[in-house]
């Protein structure tokens, strides 16, 4: 399984963005029972977990993202997204998508907020 993420990009302050996550190389059988995480990073700190869902499509958000990230998944596409509204100039980050087993990570995308 080959976790791939996109959508990240230059965005001003109070605005959206919808990064994606895809598992190439998955079926749905292998996908759906995992639980999906996204993180970020930021340089010289460590990577903390944003959100977090798992295949009762149950959701968990770091107090910095909640009420303005969501994280649905589509286990027929293998996707999982992170919707970011309201974003902040202190959300800007590499964002990873993570699986759960086997603790796979997917590449970054940078998201950059602008005040």
């Amino acid at each position: 399984v080959q976790l791939q993420a996109s959508g990240g990009g230059l965005v001003q302050a109070g605005g959206s963005l919808r990064l994606s996550c895809v598992a190439s190389r998955a079926i749905t059988s292998v996908f759906s029972p995992r639980t999906m995480s996204w993180y970020r990073q930021t340089p010289g700190k460590q990577r903390e977990l944003v959100a977090t869902i798992t295949s009762a499509r149950v959701t968990n958000y770091a107090d910095s993202v909640k009420g303005r990230f969501t994280i649905p998944r589509d286990n027929s596409q293998k996707k999982i997204y992170l919707q970011m509204n309201r974003l902040q100039p202190e959300d800007t980050a590499v964002y990873y998508c993570h699986m759960n087993p086997p603790g796979q990570w997917g590449q970054g995308t940078l998201v950059t907020v602008s005040s």
